[in-house]
């Protein structure tokens, strides 16, 4: 997800977007463990999105 994506977002559909992203990295990296996945890129890209849906709502918590 984009920034500007995110920043659209509401408080409570990040919270539910954040629990998505955290299921999505959990499987993607217990698939990685059993057998390589096609592209090991993707677990990357989910983390580094978790990371910017809990900075917006640290972000938000704050003001």
């Amino acid at each position: 997800m984009k920034q500007s994506e995110i920043k659209d977002l509401s408080a409570a559909e990040l919270q539910s977007k954040l629990g998505e992203l955290q299921k999505t990295y959990a499987d993607l990296k217990s698939a990685h463990a059993i057998s390589p996945i096609e592209n090991p890129l993707q677990i990357r890209t989910v983390r580094r999105s978790i990371a910017r849906v809990a900075t917006e709502l640290t972000k938000r918590e704050l003001q």
